[in-house]
């Protein structure tokens, strides 16, 4: 299926092979052909990295009116980082059709923010607290919205937003189209969806095709002395390393960090110590490949969405497979290939299966385990298979 046969205008279609992409993914077309036509409310079970910003985005752009200089579309996500990645993906798919989106959030001054709104904006994208204090201030209007979005719901209600959610609901029109996604469906997720939605459209991406399954998974028994020599080894091997390596302390991302550009790599940090300005500003680098080795926690890179990432490094296993899906689902996206590489320690390996039976993968011994028995004298080798719900040891 093309993104032709989904319905969409010849401009939009025009905005989105110049993003470079070529067929849509199974997000994009179930969701599409159901915003374009009808008048059905949409929860969408579908975790980050399989297209769904552009799967409500593209509708959202067809129907926008650029005439109407008022919020038509209101778009809450749980942090300041998905809020921007959100507002930044709409703006590169609206082509040449003249939509102001604009994102606000918390950790800025509000004034600026004001200063936008006042100019007017097609479409918000914000945090459920500040959108809510722009309403009582009166600097946002939604009495004309015909579209309420809400993305990743279920981290939404986990974060303790559902009274600010409520709350903005209220402050929009009975008629509207109300779209959810959320990459779990909890209780209270459905207790939402039955209180605000009317008979909608459930769409639920398989765990098959959730699970990423362009990514070559991998992984390597490291003591801690050894894990930056063979961090190295692995940034030093691949002919264009782009990636995350993803950290357990906020501590361990400072100092990793630093050792890899006192030896010349292009790596920052990125963790919630950081003030908001500079860790927008390490995302822009990153984004933009300024920087190609991002050192972050799970807390900081959640919701982080960027192309062509071809790495995924776990410097410390992840507590769980939730994690851990949601590390590697960074690589490996809109067809192209990407390696996932998991550093464990003596004793991790009970863990490790886990994760892997749990998750549905596998994930396999590193052919850098050769290199490292060689260099190291270790001989302690599993392969595990999460699909097969089978593990073989070898000493």
């Amino acid at each position: 299926m093309s993104f032709e046969s989904l319905g969409l205008s010849e401009a939009t279609i025009a905005a989105v092979r110049q993003k470079g992409f070529d067929v849509p993914t199974d997000i994009q077309r179930e969701v599409i052909p159901v915003l374009l036509s009808g008048e059905k409310d949409v929860i969408g079970q579908s975790q980050t990295g399989t297209g769904k910003t552009a799967a409500f985005a593209l509708p959202i752009i067809e129907a926008i009116d650029p005439a109407e200089r008022s919020v038509q579309a209101i778009i809450l996500t749980p942090t300041r980082e998905l809020a921007l990645q959100v507002a930044d993906e709409i703006k590169s798919l609206r082509g040449r059709k003249r939509i102001y989106v604009y994102a606000v959030y918390g950790g800025q001054p509000i004034g600026p923010q004001i200063r936008a709104l006042e100019r007017g904006t097609h479409i918000v994208v914000g945090t459920p607290g500040r959108v809510l204090d722009h309403i009582r201030r009166g600097t946002i209007n939604l009495s004309s919205v015909k579209f309420f979005i809400l993305d990743e719901a279920d981290r939404m209600l986990d974060m303790g937003f559902i009274d600010d959610i409520e709350a903005i609901f209220r402050a929009t029109p009975k008629e509207k189209r109300t779209l959810m996604f959320s990459a779990t469906m909890p209780r209270e997720v459905l207790l939402l969806a039955k209180k605000y939605m009317r008979d909608p459209e459930v769409i639920i991406v398989s765990r098959d095709e959730i699970v990423p399954e362009m990514v070559d998974q991998e992984y390597l028994e490291v003591v801690p002395a050894r894990k930056l020599r063979t961090l190295k080894k692995i940034i030093d091997e691949s002919d264009d390393f782009y990636g995350i390596v993803f950290c357990a302390t906020k501590r361990e991302t400072r100092e990793l960090s630093e050792r890899l550009k006192l030896e010349g790599y292009r790596a920052e940090a990125l963790n919630g110590d950081m003030s908001q300005k500079a860790r927008e500003r390490t995302f822009w680098r990153f984004k933009n490949r300024k920087v190609t080795v991002l050192v972050a926690t799970d807390v900081a890179a959640r919701g982080l969405d960027v192309q062509d990432i071809t790495h995924i490094v776990n410097y410390s296993l992840p507590m769980t497979a939730e994690d851990y899906i949601h590390r590697i689902g960074r690589t490996g996206r809109m067809g192209k290939k990407g390696r996932a590489v998991t550093f464990i320690m003596p004793g991790e390996f009970r863990r490790l299966r886990y994760i892997a039976r749990t998750a549905g993968v596998e994930i396999r011994k590193s052919e850098l385990s050769e290199d490292i028995q060689v260099e190291y004298g270790e001989s302690y080798q599993k392969t595990w298979s999460g699909k097969r719900r089978r593990y073989s040891r070898r000493y």
